[in-house]
């Protein structure tokens, strides 16, 4: 990849960040996040989506597909605070 590539490693639905390329230049990479499931370019390539997604699993309290990698001492409000503005 090149220094211009555009790389988002943020779940578009619940800010986590693995670190993990979720999508490059636009292209979705189907990463599945181990924190709400979204797979990237199937569940959170419409903004709408991406709401009603989020609205979901925060209304069943929010649970970690993977619990085993939740951070201690997690915070669903700062990790939503990294969500980028256009995913709002």
């Amino acid at each position: 990849m090149s220094m211009e590539d555009e790389i988002e490693t943020i779940c578009r639905v619940c800010g986590y960040d693995e670190g993990e390329p979720r999508w490059v230049n636009g292209c979705a990479c189907s990463v599945i996040c181990r924190a709400c499931a979204a797979q990237s370019g199937l569940n959170d390539n419409l903004l709408e989506g991406v709401r009603e997604l989020r609205g979901y699993w925060i209304g069943q309290g929010a649970p970690w597909f993977h619990p085993e990698d939740k951070p201690e001492g997690w915070d669903l409000l700062k990790q939503m605070a990294d969500l980028p503005p256009e995913w709002r």
